[in-house]
């Protein structure tokens, strides 16, 4: 759609900015409710993350039947996918149906990148302007922008002499790239890298790694999903799904702690979960994320099966974690991740070992060693959580800025909402379950959140909701005692910003199961939304 003259300000009940999987659905539910709607979104078409993920081997490590909407019947039966875990292309293709199927492109400003959102007290509206200067207010605000979204290039000497060619796994072109011949650098050993890497070194002549730390990965086991099998599976969606509203994302949960069984049956049910594929290793014992004895077990399971698959031992022990227990970085699912690593043309460079020096207009200095390279591609990771929220220049009342108010790390209540910014509300922003759990299930709770939030206010004549300073103080303790009582304070993650210089040093999500956080945000709203700021319209407001 085309935008208004530049001297139009249209206004509308929600503006949205984003059109992935958060935006589509926030879209499909306010237009359903009889709200005027526009989103606003940088890229030229709909799919947010998945627009841009276009590296080789960009897959979803959940399983694709449970990756995917269920807010309508009819679109969760008439989807076939074609894999248990789904490739980029197949993920786009699914959310360009949705787009279509539910005709929502029209209310869709593409190639619009929002600079800044600003309150407007006198008129309890927010002002929009996009970076070519188009405007539009709206009563209520939507950041649908992500929670790994904002890609970023590591900080080292030198990158902008590189002569060769530089990618981000976040930023892929749409084009096809080649590496055919060609010498590559992967900087990052996170999830993308994981996915990108046994891809490229099939294609590329030389593959130098260079490793900052070492990850735990499971294979995947992926495989054509049978018909048999979907068919069985979506006749309990129903099923399937009320339980992920209860856990996030459904795996085969245990109700033993690893202590209580004997080590050859410990074994043997890891073992058998690895075979089986995916995260839901992670779940072979109900204390692997609070019991630093138990997690030893797994971790020293996965650590032995990487010097199994490895043969050279000093790249095998380079490629084992050793600094934090497993799972409190995100475990990566990999197609042949460590088997790479076997291959006469793959280098594995430890920089815990021996940093980067610089980068050089024909390759990297580490060390004493020059590593000669055409491309570099990093996989480097994002931002997250806060990262494409904080890009935005977004001022609340008295013109108090987000960026400044997060300075010493995100403030949230419910993970929805933030003192001083009324009627502005956030999908899977921090605080909330967010990338702990399938974001999917998590963006469907907050959509359907804050469209019951809207009605209620339009029902009883309210204007603006606002979260309290009390509330959120409490709720930021909360959050943190939570993960307190797990392991995940233990590793220098990205969900403590710690991959981001300069960042303070804060657990953005929130470690309860999904069902919990569900309860807690639901009983909040019944008893007349505790803990926030609910004021009337004013006299002669209609909007």
């Amino acid at each position: 759609m085309q935008f208004e003259p530049r001297s139009a300000a249209p206004h509308f009940d929600v503006i949205t900015i984003g059109a992935g999987f958060a935006g589509l659905h926030m879209l499909h539910t306010a237009r359903s409710m009889g709200l005027s709607v526009r989103v606003y979104e940088a890229a030229d078409d709909v799919g947010g993350v998945w627009y841009w993920n276009r590296y080789p081997g960009a897959r979803c490590d959940v399983e694709s039947l449970q990756y995917s909407y269920s807010f309508d019947n009819d679109l969760e039966q008439e989807w076939v996918w074609t894999e248990r875990y789904a490739a980029q292309p197949e993920i786009l293709r699914y959310i360009e149906h949705v787009a279509h199927r539910f005709d929502l492109r029209r209310d869709i400003c593409f190639r619009s990148r929002v600079k800044q959102a600003s309150y407007s007290e006198s008129r309890q509206r927010w002002e929009v302007e996009t970076e070519s200067g188009d405007r539009a207010t709206c009563r209520y605000l939507v950041m649908a922008t992500g929670a790994l979204s904002m890609p970023r290039l590591p900080d080292i000497p030198g990158m902008e002499s590189f002569e060769g060619r530089i990618y981000h796994t976040g930023a892929w072109p749409h084009e096809s790239v080649d590496f055919t011949g060609s010498r590559v650098g992967v900087i990052g050993t996170g999830s993308s890298g994981i996915q990108a890497i046994p891809q490229i070194a099939r294609q590329a002549e030389r593959l130098v790694v260079f490793q900052r730390t070492a990850n735990y990965s499971v294979p995947a086991k992926n495989a054509p999903l049978e018909p048999e099998a979907e068919r069985a599976f979506k006749a309990k969606y129903r099923e399937y799904r009320a339980l992920a509203r209860e856990v996030g994302t459904v795996y085969e949960f245990s109700d033993k702690s690893a202590r209580e069984v004997s080590d050859a049956d410990r074994l043997r049910e890891y073992e058998r979960r690895w075979q089986r594929g995916g995260v839901n290793i992670v779940h072979a014992y109900n204390d692997l994320m609070r019991d630093k004895a138990s997690n030893d077990t797994i971790a020293e399971f996965v650590r032995s099966k990487i010097r199994e698959i490895v043969k050279d031992p000093e790249t095998a022990d380079s490629l084992t974690p050793k600094d934090h227990p497993l799972g409190t970085k995100r475990v990566c699912v990999d197609i042949g991740y460590y088997e790479t690593f076997n291959r006469d043309n793959v280098a594995l460079v430890d920089l815990k070992k021996t940093p980067i020096t610089h980068v050089g207009p024909t390759g990297v200095q580490v060390g004493e060693s020059w590593h000669e390279l055409d491309a570099l591609v990093c996989a480097t990771g994002y931002d997250a959580l806060t990262g494409a929220l904080l890009a935005i220049d977004v001022r609340g009342r008295g013109g108090l800025q987000l960026r400044r108010k997060w300075a010493d790390g995100p403030r949230t209540y419910l993970g929805l909402m933030t003192a001083g910014f009324p009627n502005l509300f956030v999908i899977t922003g921090p605080g909330s379950p967010s990338v702990l759990v399938n974001v999917i299930v998590g963006i469907e709770h907050h959509v359907e959140w804050i469209a019951e939030c809207i009605g209620w206010l339009r029902r009883h004549g309210h204007t603006t909701i606002e979260a309290t300073r009390d509330a959120e103080d409490r709720w930021v303790q909360h959050v943190n005692a939570a993960a307190e009582r797990t392991l995940y304070p233990m590793a220098n993650s990205w969900f403590l910003g710690a991959n981001i210089p300069g960042k303070p040093r804060v657990f953005m999500p929130y470690v309860a199961k999904i069902g919990v956080y569900r309860r807690e945000c639901q009983e909040i709203a019944d008893a007349g939304y505790v803990g926030f700021d609910i004021r009337p319209a004013q006299p002669g407001d209609s909007r």
